[in-house]
């Protein structure tokens, strides 16, 4: 399947794992950064945290590397702005 020109591939279930579990450690250390400098984080700056960086490991398993030009990038930033948008709704939605 391509989506603006980047053939996306279909990983397989422990690819997916792998990445989930690396993105939810990636974000860990972000918190625990942001917490040992003075930044504490809100709860739901904290949940858009995670969002952005499980979609960033979770990316580069489907063939999405922001690393290989504009389109990637585009690619990165518009999927990444409508989870975002999900997560926003779904925060005022239960809030």
């Amino acid at each position: 399947m391509n989506v603006f020109g980047i053939s996306l591939r279909k990983p397989s279930f422990g690819e997916l794992t792998a990445a989930t579990v690396m993105g939810i450690g990636c974000w860990m250390a972000a918190v625990g950064l942001a917490k040992a400098s003075g930044h504490g984080l809100t709860a739901v700056d904290a949940g858009a945290l995670l969002v952005v960086c499980v979609w960033a490991t979770v990316g580069v398993r489907l063939g999405v590397r922001f690393d290989q030009g504009p389109r990637h990038l585009a690619v990165y930033g518009v999927i990444g702005a409508v989870l975002l948008g999900f997560y926003e709704g779904a925060l005022a939605v239960a809030l």
